[in-house]
């Protein structure tokens, strides 16, 4: 069986990924793909991981799972997602390093499922946007502390997926970029679900219609009904221009409220991110979902 695990990050797509997908489930069925409801897997897996210690399921074992979270069926494809899956948010930003754990935790999740073929899937997010958005959502946290520790110009997604790599060399990597989802959200679906590229999915503008005023949505779908088999990248322009005209100005804008982060901090933090993200395009064994 192909095992998807979606590991994150935090401050992404907020569960969106999840909705998106069982939208699809009639399909999905159809073609030998689960998306279980996060109820039926988050908490046990994390159950058998900690009663595992660290070592590779039984044979035994990996069935008994799979049994409780698929009743019965038995797909070709299994999804999971969970932004905790390589680190709770406390540890996301442990001793002023990102995600630290994410190779010993993907690791982890491999090991539940030896026997099988396994995936993962990540979103990364540039650094200068990342920290105020993590340090808003999760208020419980230490903003002094965290920012006391962190250096947001070490903060290289591409360490993160090398180590990632290294302790899991036979699964493959797909990454995007979070500032991209919206433009290639149906593409990241059929990822998931191990569709071909352009094959039919339902919620593919789910993140569009959230940046998008209605107008420009209504204006959008006439104009691809309109114009039936248009490419991947030819829509991807066409999106870009609707945005042009009818983005949602508070939709598409991030208020970066970090004390002694000028504006050329933050375009030094943007520019290095967008040099990882080339690093990150030319690794073995990992794909680079681009707008």
């Amino acid at each position: 069986m192909q095992i998807a695990f979606h590991i994150g990050a935090h401050c992404t797509d907020e569960d969106q990924l999840v909705k998106s997908l069982v939208k699809n489930n009639q399909i999905f069925t159809e073609q030998g793909v689960a998306v279980p409801g996060p109820s039926r897997y988050r908490k046990l897996l994390a159950d058998v991981a900690v009663k595992l210690a660290g070592k590779s399921a039984s044979l035994e074992t990996q069935d008994m799972v799979l049994e409780q979270i698929l009743d019965g069926t038995d797909p070709d494809r299994l999804v999971f997602s969970f932004d905790n899956f390589i680190s709770g948010p406390r540890r996301a930003l442990e001793d002023g390093m990102l995600y630290p754990a994410a190779a010993e935790k993907a690791r982890v999740l491999h090991n539940l499922f030896p026997d099988h073929k396994v995936e993962f899937f990540l979103a990364v997010r540039d650094p200068a946007t990342f920290v105020p958005a993590f340090l808003t959502k999760y208020t419980d946290i230490d903003r002094g502390e965290v920012m006391s520790k962190l250096n947001p110009m070490g903060m290289v997604w591409s360490d993160i997926i090398k180590d990632i790599r290294e302790e899991n060399p036979d699964c493959q990597i797909t990454v995007w970029c979070n500032e991209d989802s919206p433009l290639i959200w149906g593409e990241i679906l059929r990822a998931m679900a191990g569709l071909p590229s352009g094959a039919k999915i339902a919620g593919a503008f789910d993140l569009l219609s959230r940046i998008m005023s209605e107008e420009g949505m209504r204006r959008f779908r006439a104009f691809l009904h309109e114009h039936p088999g248009l490419s991947e990248p030819h829509k991807r322009k066409v999106m870009i221009a609707f945005l042009d005209k009818y983005a949602l100005d508070e939709a598409v804008e991030e208020e970066l409220d970090i004390p002694g982060w000028t504006d050329e901090y933050v375009d030094a933090l943007t520019d290095l991110y967008e040099r990882d993200i080339e690093i990150i395009a030319n690794m073995r064994n990992v794909t680079l979902i681009a707008a």
